[in-house]
């Protein structure tokens, strides 16, 4: 899963839900999110931040979990570096050893990376595939029914547990 960063906290911030959070939190916040997320579907998620108005002068990646957050440099936008990755995966993706989805509600991206294999969705889809999943993730450690340990005269022998009794009597 490739994300475009400041594509879904825009997305967030439509609907409301992030107004009260400054960029920075934001970001930690979706950051956070993601990795929840690659915890409960077993993905890996690249999650690209661009930085071209900025003065950050070379790309960074940092590694959280299962999540790469990229930190594109100045004068990159996240949608080139997304489609670079894209293209280096094109034969993986071609030959069907991995599948890669894209998140942006770009439509000129979403167009780029199909043409590159990958499969897109919107900002929205992605932030409700995530609810989703948590909710069923929680669901299933709620609903799992709590493991009663056996007593030590359950995992006894019915002979020696016979014995036993025979010896408390006495």
């Amino acid at each position: 899963m490739i994300v475009d960063g400041y594509n879904v906290i825009n997305a967030r911030r439509s609907g409301g839900a992030m107004d009260s959070y400054s960029l920075a939190d934001a970001r930690e916040k979706l950051v956070g999110d993601l990795m929840d997320y690659a915890g409960y579907s077993g993905q890996d998620v690249v999650l690209v931040f661009d930085a071209w108005m900025s003065d950050r002068t070379t790309r960074t990646e940092e590694k959280r979990g299962a999540v790469t957050v990229v930190y594109t440099q100045k004068g990159e936008i996240a949608d080139r570096y997304i489609e670079r990755l894209c293209d280096e995966l094109a034969s993986d993706i071609e030959l069907h050893r991995l599948e890669v989805r894209v998140a942006s509600s770009d439509a000129l991206e979403q167009t780029i990376v199909l043409g590159r294999g990958a499969s897109r969705m919107s900002s929205r889809e992605l932030m409700f595939e995530m609810s989703q999943l948590r909710n069923d993730g929680i669901r299933r450690v709620i609903e799992k029914p709590v493991a009663r340990r056996a007593t030590i005269g359950e995992r006894l022998s019915p002979s020696v547990r016979a014995k036993l009794e025979e010896m408390k009597k006495k």
